[in-house]
């Protein structure tokens, strides 16, 4: 079995991280133990990169912004990608570029070309082979972030930048077979049963 590349986005509070321990075990029941990370994180240095660009107090451009998204990227495929592939294990990804053309690009508003010559340097052709997309209306997400945790930088921005987000994540997933669209809406054992449908899917093929 060929090592495969997962990765999972959404808007803040569309749901992913509490499908990460189910999307572990249904790996483990097919007989694969994979590498767990993050986005941006990962490693030491995207760690801290992380606490930068999350921080409510950071002030940056749009085009530090991004390039501090794509150096921390850089340092989490020579780490911790790039190595796991090569050495045969599978790799799940908590967000990956298509967050920051959506956050950055769709978010932000800086152009999706700039995005792409980063991406372009960056991954040298690596793409996810699937992406779970976890879909939600942003008024949901917002209910949800405002009833479990304190927002960050990008979580306390108003409402039009997350529709603008969401809008930008399903024109991707429209444009791109690798996107698998969960309607993260629905109870969390309808939501896992199509994961397991999909990653025994991905488990069977060549």
């Amino acid at each position: 079995m060929r090592p495969r590349f997962i990765t999972l986005e959404g808007v803040d509070g569309a749901g992913k991280s509490t499908h990460l321990g189910f999307i572990r075990a249904t790996l483990l029941t097919l007989g694969i133990d994979a590498c767990f990370t993050r986005e941006p994180g990962g490693t030491r240095l995207g760690e801290r990169l992380r606490e930068l660009l999350l921080a409510v107090e950071t002030e940056v451009s749009l085009e530090t912004e991004t390039l501090l998204m794509f150096a921390a990227r850089q340092q989490h495929l020579a780490e911790v990608i790039r190595p796991a592939l090569v050495a045969g294990r599978w790799v799940v990804s908590d967000r990956f570029t298509d967050a920051t053309f959506a956050y950055q690009g769709g978010g932000r508003g800086v152009a999706n070309a700039r995005i792409a010559v980063l991406e372009d340097w960056v991954q040298q052709g690596l793409q996810p082979d699937l992406t779970l997309l976890f879909d939600v209306p942003t008024e949901v997400a917002a209910q949800r972030m405002a009833a479990t945790r304190e927002l960050d930088r990008f979580e306390r921005e108003e409402g039009d930048f997350h529709r603008r987000v969401r809008a930008a994540y399903l024109a991707r997933a429209a444009d791109n077979p690798r996107f698998y669209v969960l309607d993260s809406t629905r109870s969390i054992a309808d939501i896992q049963s199509d994961i397991a449908q999909r990653l025994a899917q991905l488990a069977e093929q060549p």
